[in-house]
């Protein structure tokens, strides 16, 4: 299964193939990641954390 390149969580396989660039192997964030969101194509700091 998948981990997230930031929070090294799990994601699902499906989650994968749609959030992550065809060069890379994992996402480089996930939704569980605190600090980082995806922003169109690219990845910013997260203005709040998130508590989830």
């Amino acid at each position: 299964m998948p981990t997230c390149q930031n929070c090294e969580s799990f994601v699902t396989a499906q989650y994968a193939k749609v959030f992550t660039p065809p060069s890379e192997a994992a996402p480089r964030v996930c939704p569980h990641c605190p600090d980082k969101l995806r922003d169109g194509a690219s990845v910013r700091e997260a203005r709040s954390t998130r508590n989830g």
